[in-house]
């Protein structure tokens, strides 16, 4: 929309928008997106319980019927043929199939009793803290549909992630660092950079990445000094606000603006955060830090950066699994099924567990959710039962967990079948999820809208509804 000129009209220049963007050469304009996601959301806070969240990310899909989900007839009915009967678009496979039990036995744990194989010993440890959902639903068996359903509440992508929308509801609590973190291990899953994206919303609120190996986040250590640096920030903020005034575009500018600024400020935040050799040694070993696997000891420098993260007031922080052969999704065990999940168990679980003991410890877990999620289950069926036998892709009944945040410890909400193939009892999809995190934030999924496309737009769609039986 074109500014007025006839008399009386204010110019661009003295808009509040116009003055922030000239005013401290473009400083203004990172109040001016703080100010923006207070005003996205003045109207839908509800009672906050949380004020952070961390998504342990498990790409590939890990099998429910060996983690979570205790289904004693796959054993006992280990090599029959499951019939077309338990198939339909939502799973992987075909009907001369047989069941697989699972290689790992269940035991109940913590005062709660809740279910958890051998798979998992330090998560065994916390079970009282775990808020288990074993009813969960997809859409498409397929990796990069799932992820970004998953991320962003829509199978073809195209929209925000999670992290984004809690970035711009909320914004960050130190204005020294972004409000959505990705602790990336040297793998982008299926559905690329676009689950970590922020699509339409201003690009302030995309994910910026922390790397587990060599230089944390590029071009974080100043090469100038810092009045220099001011100094080339300040010719940067002008130009492109000359530039912001006569574009139809001019918000893509003023995020371009503020991305350029938090970098700025950042310089004196992240090389602390990122380093972790202060921390004690008990708290190093209780990571994993000292294992003799390289991959667990970077998972577990992650996972400890996001605690120091989320202390330091960042909003939401994702940690990605690393793929072990460089080549496949973590979790995706299509054969090898007890090799390799006993593998990415080993890498990850003992820091997720110690995450959820060490945000307890320090007071931080009542108001942190901790996400633990894949995209998938895997199918209780396999093609036949050998000894590198694996599970293949399984959305109509899976697994995922949340702990902290208000909601209910030592909790499992909806089942499966007998066998695990479909969830019957009280089906979640990702929209119901996404809707109980937001609210335990303060944030009512139905209003928190961006305008895009003619409509309002938000994460949730036209779905979702708020989990209220697995909150405390």
């Amino acid at each position: 929309m074109k500014h007025s000129t006839c008399p009386g009209s204010i110019p661009p220049a003295f808009t509040r928008r116009g003055f922030l963007q000239q005013a401290s050469a473009g400083f203004g304009m990172l109040a001016l997106n703080g100010l923006f996601s207070r005003e996205a959301t003045a109207a839908t806070h509800v009672a906050a319980k949380a004020k952070n969240v961390i998504f342990c990310f498990m790409d590939g899909g890990p099998s429910h019927v060996d983690t979570f989900d205790y289904k004693p007839m796959l054993k006992k009915h280990q090599g029959q043929p499951i019939g077309t009967s338990w198939l339909n678009r939502r799973t992987q496979g075909e009907g001369n199939r047989v069941w697989l039990g699972s290689p790992w036995e269940f035991k109940q744990r913590g005062q709660s009793g809740l279910w958890v194989s051998d798979l998992f010993p330090h998560l065994a440890g916390v079970a009282d803290h775990l808020c288990v959902v074993r009813s969960m639903v997809g859409e498409i068996p397929l990796h990069g549909q799932s992820n970004l359903l998953l991320h962003t509440g829509r199978i073809g992508g195209q929209a925000p992630s999670l992290g984004a929308w809690v970035s711009y509801g909320l914004g960050t609590e130190n204005q020294n660092l972004p409000g959505y973190m990705l602790l990336n291990n040297d793998w982008v899953p299926n559905g690329g950079l676009e689950n970590f994206g922020s699509s339409f919303l201003p690009a302030s609120h995309q994910a910026t990445t922390m790397r587990a190996k060599g230089t944390p986040v590029d071009n974080i250590t100043p090469g100038d000094t810092a009045m220099i640096q001011r100094r080339k920030l300040a010719l940067l903020a002008r130009q492109n606000s000359a530039f912001a005034a006569q574009s139809s575009d001019a918000q893509a500018i003023e995020a371009a603006i503020a991305n350029y600024e938090t970098a700025f400020l950042m310089q004196s935040t992240v090389p602390g955060i990122a380093d972790i050799s202060g921390e004690p040694a008990h708290i190093s070993k209780l990571y994993g830090l000292d294992s003799t696997d390289e991959h667990q000891r970077l998972y577990a420098t992650q996972a400890l950066r996001a605690r120091r993260l989320v202390e330091a007031g960042v909003r939401f922080v994702e940690i990605t699994c690393p793929s072990f052969d460089g080549n496949n999704s973590p979790w995706d065990q299509h054969g090898q099924l007890k090799l390799n999940h006993e593998k990415n168990a080993r890498i990850t679980e003992q820091s997720v567990a110690a995450l959820i003991i060490d945000l307890h410890q320090r007071g931080l877990l009542d108001e942190t959710i901790v996400l633990w999620a894949g995209e998938m289950g895997r199918t209780p069926h396999t093609p036949a039962v050998t000894a590198t036998a694996g599970r293949d892709h399984h959305v109509s009944g899976y697994t995922i967990f949340m702990a902290g945040g208000g909601f209910k410890g030592g909790t499992a909400f909806g089942e499966t079948d007998e066998f695990g193939a479909n969830a019957v009892v009280n089906p979640v999809s990702i929209h119901d999820i996404h809707a109980t995190m937001l609210h335990q934030m303060g944030l009512d999924h139905t209003r928190l809208t961006f305008r895009h496309g003619g409509r309002d737009q938000r994460l949730t769609d036209v779905h979702g509804h708020v989990i209220r039986e697995i909150l405390a």
